[in-house]
């Protein structure tokens, strides 16, 4: 039996979302059926907390994306004044400094959309690899470009040291009366980055809804003033969420209802060993993949449980993959075409595949809310709470550890090293004679179920990238295994929650380098005195969460590149092939 529903005017026209379920559907029927008794749908909306808990603490206070469209409509004005005065004051740039939930949807809103008649170029900075950091000090004129500051909390230290860094950057080039006006804080109330932007004099402060997680932020000011600096038409955006939301409200059957499906499915399929989420998008909507893997990861990886979003994969032959997989296509109206063969030959293997159909790109804005409310769904079908992160503060702690080390002893705390050749070093508890032998070794160790996540902490580059996907292919048919990519730290504050709340399914390859030019610090926004770099920062970050995951059972090995990260990655694949 195969779910179909139409989400559009036109009710001739083809479904929007496609279900074929194969095996699987008695089992989603029955939670279907569950969801409908217990009335999760109307208490979701009611921000009834006993959906996901005993206890309303980081549950009731993590709601408000429910309504944020509304809100922010009605906040149009006040981005659209905004856009027009900073595009009057002659910038031509926007770099937004930030990691996680405050940099994945203006990412995704500047690599999707094109430029408006008022639009600037909008860059995301969100690695602390020193290479990283230089890349956009170089290329960008900072007498043009504005600096968005952003981050929920106020405190997240690589946003902060972001910062403080190009701060002072624009202190030595204009001075202290003029740099505050080239800075916007978005944040919460009363955050520590609210009395900051006051002391240095930012140009505007954007007070967003405290009642909104970082990962469901995406149609809040977190998402929103960047996209309307980059050129998109957020009226637009907003209309087809509010759409999206109505079709989606307790009003509308169940079986009509997609979120209500899409959730019961990701959960009810991931209690049955489908818990390997495979996205096949469309290329010029691919940047919603890095957004929704943060929002699946970190919302249900927790407790022993979780569900992988794969982004990116190649494909391999259908019936090569494990049984662990559910296999959802994202894809514009006029691309569907592309993959229908493919998604056939999928389900004749019984594999389970969802279909959505996306009009355009407008129509991200009704998918950000519809996979927000299927995530919180599918935390109810999980028994979890989908709100909190308890597993992300351990790197942190550890990271913190790492650095007091460093500025008491001027060095990292040592590790064992296993082996060591011209290309690399590799540390862990393996024995082998050669780098590539070492990660033969570590994905040796497979289990039913299990997946393997590269941990890249190095500078993202379009060389880098297309030598991490050579790895990941060559992982995946090695293997039989999903293989994810994530370039830390950025993953941290993603998928590195599921890293260390799941199963223990993960086996853990990190990548690591030592950047020839390492960039300062400022322990202080306008002045000199640094303690600390951002190549010991990223090092830091690297061991903390090798640290944790070790901690946590995981199976880790660390590779650090000597130089050349791009053309040793592709080596070693070519080794392992």
């Amino acid at each position: 039996m195969n779910i179909r529903i139409n989400m559009a005017n036109n009710m001739a026209s083809d479904p929007l979302i496609s279900f074929y379920l194969q095996r699987y559907q008695t089992y989603i029927d029955t939670a279907l059926h569950e969801l409908s008794e217990q009335q999760i749908i109307e208490r979701i909306w009611e921000h009834d907390f006993t959906v996901w808990g005993s206890s309303p603490d980081e549950i009731s206070n993590r709601l408000g994306w429910l309504h944020s469209i509304e809100d922010m409509q009605s906040k149009l004005p006040e981005i659209e004044t905004f856009v027009e005065a900073v595009h009057n004051d002659g910038y031509t740039s926007v770099l937004l400094l930030g990691m996680g939930g405050s940099s994945l949807a203006p990412e995704l809103f500047s690599n999707t959309f094109p430029n408006g008649k008022i639009s600037l170029q909008v860059h995301v900075l969100d690695s602390t690899d020193p290479g990283a950091v230089l890349s956009y000090s170089k290329s960008l004129d900072p007498l043009k470009t504005l600096f968005i500051v952003s981050t929920k909390s106020g405190g997240t230290e690589e946003t902060l040291s972001f910062f403080k860094f190009f701060y002072n950057l624009l202190v030595e080039r204009i001075g202290y009366a003029d740099t505050g006006n080239h800075f916007v804080a978005i944040t919460d109330p009363e955050s520590k980055l609210v009395a900051l932007a006051k002391k240095h004099g930012f140009r505007h402060i954007f007070i967003n809804d405290p009642n909104v997680g970082g990962r469901f932020s995406a149609l809040t000011y977190f998402g929103l003033v960047p996209a309307a600096l980059s050129g998109v038409d957020i009226s637009v955006l907003l209309s087809r969420a509010k759409k999206m939301a109505a079709q989606c409200s307790p009003t509308v059957t169940i079986l009509e209802n997609p979120a209500a499906i899409l959730g019961v499915t990701l959960g009810e399929l991931a209690k049955h060993g489908r818990d390997k989420a495979t996205f096949i998008l469309s290329p010029q909507i691919s940047s919603f993949g890095n957004w929704v893997e943060q929002l699946i990861a970190e919302s249900t990886g927790k407790q022993g449980k979780g569900i992988l979003p794969v982004i990116g994969e190649d494909p391999i032959r259908p019936d090569a993959y494990e049984k662990d997989r559910l296999f959802i296509y994202i894809q514009l109206e006029n691309d569907r075409g592309a993959e229908t063969a493919r998604q056939s030959v999928l389900q004749r293997a019984g594999h389970p595949v969802l279909r959505i159909q996306v009009d355009d790109i407008f129509d991200l804005g009704g998918q950000f809310f519809l996979w927000e409310l299927a995530t919180a769904i599918a935390g109810w079908r999980l028994q979890i709470n989908p709100f909190d992160q308890p597993n992300v503060e351990l790197a942190k702690i550890r990271a913190r550890d790492m650095v007091k080390v460093y500025q008491t002893e001027k060095s990292l705390p040592r590790q064992h090293l296993v082996l060591a050749d011209e290309r690399a070093e590799i540390y862990g508890a393996i024995s082998a004679r050669s780098p590539a032998e070492a990660i033969s070794r570590l994905v040796s160790s497979v289990r039913p179920g299990d997946y393997i996540a590269i941990q890249a902490y190095v500078q993202p580059t379009i060389v880098t990238d297309i030598a991490l996907r050579k790895l990941q292919s060559v992982l995946t048919s090695k293997t039989r295994l999903a293989t994810t990519i994530g370039y830390g730290p950025r993953f941290l504050h993603s998928t590195g929650q599921l890293h260390k709340g799941d199963g223990g399914n993960g086996i853990f390859l990190q990548i690591t380098t030592h950047s020839p030019t390492d960039v300062p610090i400022p322990d202080q926004a306008g002045e000199p005195a640094s303690s600390i770099t951002f190549g010991v920062l990223i090092l830091a970050q690297a061991l903390g969460d090798q640290e944790a995951l070790l901690n946590q059972g995981r199976r880790v090995l660390r590779v650090h590149i000597k130089e050349n990260v791009p053309d040793t990655i592709l080596t070693l694949a070519e080794e392992l092939n």
